[in-house]
């Protein structure tokens, strides 16, 4: 879900200080936490691979699951490809004058270590991945607990800037919504995961507060320093921070984090996304061969390689160019999904449901609402180059939709 505030950074210059320590403490309460409700209550009804796909086929048929996972699919190359993005940008901290070419090889590195690692199964990528989390979030404590000792000022001020542009504001919204979405993300690997509703369901609502406490905590106590105006608040500003306040070997450790972060987000969202394809292919809806499994691992290797080539080829952008992107992406196949929560308590209301939004339906509309104004605010504000982009990119589900699965079911017939 998170690898601590690395990459937080930018919400800073694009709300102001006081708005985005408002935000970081509504966000997860209007935007993630809705969103967990829901998806635990479908995970524990059915938990099975694939998660958000499987429910939307069984909300809306085979088509709009096809275009969810499509769009999820095209997705993560824009959003598994920010990691390699904001590896490179924390290692700058060390290598300043880094070329073109030195980024390209060290993103390529990057993708092919981790790559191997998820072809290795789900036990041994998830037990990295905690481990990772564990690294990455010690050095933001350290940070946390120094700036606390240091002269200090009113982080939260000012509330807001004043003449921000639409596009700036995007782009704050954008890395906010991000930083606290995915919520639904490792539903696609439950068939794949002990005791999957229970396991889910303590997962989502053990992560939220720590997650929410992760940014809060050292965005305020960094803020409160003033060793760095809010207005030159950018990616990679912790480290810089960090130094100031603390001296070489903190800036050198929270910089460390950030990059073992980007390595464990990296991971996680690879194994994760890498089911959407071998999913589609499983139900005919995509190629056979992205549904192969390799027979000593488990893994749908085809989907895991293919899914990383796509990464390498989209980290070549910038973060910034990413975000705001992604968050589009994903707001549009999220809307689809939270319909289906919807639909399915209309649909199917004896669906053996272990554990449910409380509430009735009032309930369950009660937790839609909020994140679908996200969602909308976040396409409205992306900007004009990546609503086209958005656009476009959705365009491609209902054509990839007749000219994938119509082959793969013809295929299918002419076996039969």
């Amino acid at each position: 879900m998170s690898g601590g505030p690395y990459g937080i950074e930018d919400t800073v210059t694009a709300f102001g200080p006081g708005m985005t320590l408002i935000l970081l403490v509504l966000t997860p309460i209007f935007w993630s936490l809705p969103v967990a409700l829901a998806m635990a209550e479908l995970a524990a009804a059915m938990p099975d691979e694939g998660g958000y796909v499987t429910w939307t086929r069984q909300a809306f048929g085979p088509y709009w699951a096809f275009q969810v996972g499509w769009w999820s699919w095209l997705d993560s190359f824009v959003d598994v490809a920010v990691y390699p993005a904001l590896f490179v940008e924390y290692l700058q901290f060390w290598r300043p004058a880094m070329t073109p070419t030195d980024r390209w090889l060290l993103i390529v590195a990057f993708i092919v270590v981790l790559t191997g690692l998820n072809l290795l199964g789900v036990r041994p990528t998830g037990g990295a991945v905690v481990v990772l989390a564990v690294v990455a979030l010690l050095p933001v404590a350290a940070l946390t607990v120094v700036a606390l000792m240091v002269p200090r000022i009113l982080p939260w001020i000012p509330l807001a800037p004043e003449g921000q542009g639409l596009e700036t504001l995007g782009l704050g919204l954008a890395v906010l919504m991000w930083n606290y979405s995915g919520w639904d993300t490792p539903t696609t690997i439950l068939g794949e995961t002990r005791a999957p509703a229970r396991a889910f369901r303590s997962a989502m609502f053990l992560a939220l507060p720590v997650l929410a406490a992760s940014y809060l905590l050292p965005v305020g106590a960094g803020l409160a320093t003033g060793v760095l105006p809010w207005s030159q608040w950018t990616t990679g500003a912790l480290p810089v921070i960090a130094q100031a306040i603390g001296g070489e070997w903190l800036g050198h450790a929270v910089a460390a984090g950030a990059v073992v972060s980007t390595a464990g987000l990296f991971t996680s969202l690879l194994l994760t996304n890498s089911r959407l394809p071998y999913v589609l292919a499983r139900d005919r809806a995509l190629p056979a061969w992205l549904g192969a499994i390799d027979p000593r691992f488990g893994t749908p290797w085809t989907a895991v390689v293919v899914s990383a080539a796509f990464y390498a080829g989209f980290a070549a952008f910038s973060f910034k160019e990413l975000v705001v992107l992604n968050v589009w992406l994903y707001s549009l196949s999220l809307l689809v999904e939270l319909a289906a929560f919807v639909s399915l308590r209309v649909t199917a209301p004896n669906m053996p449901r272990p554990w449910r939004v409380p509430g009735g339906f009032a309930g369950a509309i009660a937790v839609i609402v909020f994140p679908a104004l996200f969602a909308v605010g976040a396409m409205v504000t992306a900007g004009w180059r990546n609503t086209v982009a958005g656009i476009v990119a959705a365009l491609t589900g209902p054509l990839a939709f007749r000219l994938f699965a119509r082959r793969v079911r013809l295929a299918g017939e002419g076996r039969a």
